[in-house]
């Protein structure tokens, strides 16, 4: 005679799960020293609700600091099978206000400003799909939790994982990724440490990535769809590599929180259709003169005006600044929910204006 056994936080009627244009707070649960200066952090919702999120998503925190609100991303760690809670994995960074003040302060039980699930770093679908997960430093994390998501649905996977660090001391998650890789059958993993300082004996290979480097260890990647994660001249090499390689551009995707200012000209168009208002910053008294042809981070980061900004183009919702006067056309990816733009809050990266503005800055 069988017996079912439900548990109810498995029982889909009974979860609740978050709700990112209301849900705004976490709560840290765990904090754990990946290496000397790389934390992961364990977040739940208040409520007790479950987060839903695909692996190389990510989430906008808000930090209170010396009286202004400053926002960073920082991707998901953990696999997204994982619903009760998530984990972000974070390098200090010397001179990061973010990362010191996480490092430094964020403990059990404390409370965080959050905004999420973004980013559209997600792995592409298809059973017969197969992957060049590339990540060099801190980059590693929304892989990892595409590696940790393949790891726990124990389905048939080709991917081969390439992940670069300074020296073997810097490599996060080096024990677990060896125990992924002896146990999920056809996960290839190569670990690249620039320097061998500190290393007695290093099994691998070492240095940078090159056309020689790929050729070797992945000799089928034109037929592979690559995902790259790590800092800018990394990610630059990587596309250029694997693009002399065959790999097609729309198989090439790659994610970053470097801030890019759009290419558009510092000074305005001259052209009829063309209006030209006064875009004035309360704050810091500061006033410029912005297009409808251009967005307001664009003129105000070339016009010297502080606003932090990570993705530019409305995902990340770094930039979100209150307009306390006039009207604008903002074209979103997810960086702001609905109830902040009833609010009177919009993204200046993409946000173009049409009327003269203020904004509390």
């Amino acid at each position: 005679m069988g017996i079912n056994i439900t548990h109810p936080a498995h029982d889909a009627r009974t979860v609740e799960y978050w709700d990112p244009q209301v849900d705004n707070e976490l709560v840290c649960v765990d904090v754990h020293a990946e290496t000397h200066d790389v934390k992961t952090f364990t977040l739940a919702a208040c409520e007790g609700k479950h987060v839903r999120f695909s692996a190389g998503q990510y989430f906008a925190f808000e930090t209170d600091l010396e009286g202004e609100t400053e926002t960073r991303c920082y991707s998901v760690s953990s696999s997204p099978l994982r619903t009760n809670a998530f984990s972000i994995t974070v390098k200090r960074v010397a001179g990061g206000r973010i990362s010191n003040w996480l490092h430094d302060n964020l403990i059990p039980g404390t409370i965080v400003r959050t905004n999420g699930p973004l980013g559209q770093f997600i792995r592409p679908a298809g059973k017969d799909r197969k992957f060049l997960f590339l990540s060099g430093g801190s980059g590693i994390t929304p892989v990892m939790s595409m590696v940790r998501e393949l790891a726990d649905a124990t389905t048939p996977v080709d991917v081969v994982f390439l992940h670069a660090a300074r020296t073997p001391a810097d490599f996060v998650f080096r024990s677990e990724l060896t125990i992924i890789a002896n146990r999920l059958k056809g996960l290839r993993l190569y670990l690249l440490p620039e320097d061998l300082a500190g290393e007695q004996s290093w099994p691998g290979l070492s240095g940078r990535i090159s056309k020689e480097l790929f050729q070797l260890t992945v000799p089928d990647i034109a037929a592979r769809t690559v995902m790259c994660c790590g800092p800018a001249p990394f990610m630059a090499a990587a596309r250029k590599i694997t693009a002399e390689l065959g790999v097609p551009p729309e198989r090439y995707i790659e994610e970053s929180f470097d801030a890019v200012v759009e290419d558009v000209p510092a000074t305005l168009p001259d052209t009829v259709e063309d209006k030209v208002f006064e875009v004035a910053f309360s704050k810091q008294g500061k006033s410029i003169q912005v297009s409808t042809q251009q967005t307001v981070l664009s003129v105000a980061k070339k016009s010297g005006v502080r606003i932090p900004s990570s993705c530019s183009n409305g995902l990340c919702g770094t930039c979100k600044s209150k307009l306390t006067s006039g009207f604008v056309d903002m074209k979103p990816n997810g960086g702001i929910r609905q109830r902040e733009i009833e609010a009177g809050f919009f993204l200046p990266c993409c946000s173009k204006p049409l009327s003269d503005l203020v904004i509390d800055r």
